[in-house]
């Protein structure tokens, strides 16, 4: 980032001591070099004022007479500042100035221009040409120290900015490599571990087919579908998310019978409902609605059994389906201890849970289920959020009918 040209109004007075930067002195910081100026006069007048009086300050100066012989110290010396005459025979300042900006080092040299010409005009050409200040003769030495003294310090900076501006752009790279390493974990999660977990499912299914198989390897075979079930989900909420965080979670609407869904959803979990003594009923005013139906039925999944986790012993968890102006409105109420006003937002945040023994605040399940309902509700352009039910909480989704 370049600073502003001729930015050197408010300027810190000299204090005597020689300037202690140097960018070709960086290996060495315990015994930095002076700064090298590069004074560019073809009056030996000038240019021996400039020299003495910045020499007098601790700088080490390399003087040139005309425009061609600056060019050649640039290219030989380690320039820091350039102090440079306007009006020179064969090549005028502005022109070494536009060269010197070609070479090496060139763009962040600072250049501060000479002149007896005071007008707009030379203003203008001096800083279309490149220059960083501009000052005119005669001659002060202390302006001159000053704006010297600035303009290496504006190059400083902008060479820590450049520094700051590399590491940031390395760490950006670092997280671009993290961000498709991550991809393929969720690759691998999906593909890799959905196949063994159907697998366990598709057993546990024989198992129940089995004639003769005891009541209690029965019920054992009904919970590992379950908690396979359960499994499957929380692989592919995982999934969705990370596509919600690239944003790619696009849902695939279709017409779903919202009743038939219902029953679907009530029919995996009931095993899980009766082992806890919680009935699960629904009343559904509003049979029909336009969603991607797999992520909604994971939807209602998630908070049918979120709330069934917290619900108490002989409770009902009540499930509604009613339209609100152009919506449909869900609603998934249960009887249990209820969620605090300050976390009805932060349960939608990853792996927010309360911990054992504690009051339910923060009723995530395992982390992420929750934050997956929010990411599919608001894929759809909907909104979820939580209400009291005193006793209890109201899991409410809100979505657009479509078409």
């Amino acid at each position: 980032m370049r600073a502003p040209p001729f930015l050197a109004w408010t300027i810190r007075a000299s204090t005597g001591e020689a300037s202690a930067w140097s960018p070709h002195a960086m290996s060495e910081p315990a015994a930095p070099s002076p700064a090298v100026i590069l004074v560019v006069d073809d009056n030996e007048a000038n240019r021996s004022l400039v020299r003495h009086t910045l020499e007098d300050e601790g700088y080490r100066v390399v003087v040139a007479s005309g425009g061609a012989e600056a060019i050649a110290a640039f290219q030989r010396e380690p320039i820091d500042c350039i102090v440079l005459d306007v009006r020179m025979p064969e090549m005028d300042g502005f022109t070494v100035c536009e060269r010197v900006r070609q070479l090496a080092h060139g763009p962040e040299t600072p250049v501060i221009f000479l002149t007896a010409l005071r007008d707009v005009e030379t203003f203008d050409r001096a800083l279309r040409a490149g220059g960083d200040d501009f000052l005119t003769k005669p001659v002060r030495p202390t302006e001159l120290l000053a704006r010297v003294e600035t303009a290496l310090e504006l190059r400083r900076m902008r060479v820590e900015l450049r520094a700051h501006y590399m590491l940031l752009k390395r760490q950006r790279d670092d997280l671009q490599r993290l961000q498709l390493q991550k991809e393929r974990l969720m690759a691998f999660v999906v593909h890799d571990l959905k196949n063994p977990v159907s697998a366990i499912d598709l057993h546990a299914q024989v198992l129940l087919h089995t004639h003769g198989l005891p009541e209690s390897a029965r019920e054992s075979a009904s919970h590992i579908r379950v908690e396979g079930r359960q499994l499957i989900r929380m692989i592919l909420n995982l999934l969705d998310i990370s596509k919600a965080d690239e944003g790619q979670l696009s849902p695939m609407p279709k017409d779903v019978d919202l009743g038939a869904l219902i029953n679907e959803v009530f029919s995996e979990l009931r095993v899980n409902a009766e082992a806890r003594r919680v009935q699960l009923r629904c009343s559904i005013a509003h049979e029909q609605i336009y969603v991607d139906e797999d992520l909604i039925r994971r939807t209602v999944t998630n908070l049918v059994e979120n709330a069934t986790r917290y619900a108490p012993a002989g409770s009902v968890i009540q499930v509604t389906a009613t339209p609100v102006d152009d919506a449909v409105e869900l609603r998934v109420a249960d009887a249990g201890s209820g969620i605090q006003v300050d976390m009805r937002q932060k349960i939608f945040d990853p792996f927010v849970q309360a911990a054992a023994g504690e009051h339910p605040v923060g009723r995530g399940g395992r982390g992420l289920g929750l934050t997956f309902c929010k990411l599919a509700v608001e894929a759809h352009g909907g909104r979820i959020w939580v209400e009291d039910s005193a006793p209890g909480a109201v899991f409410c989704v809100r979505l657009p009918r479509g078409r």
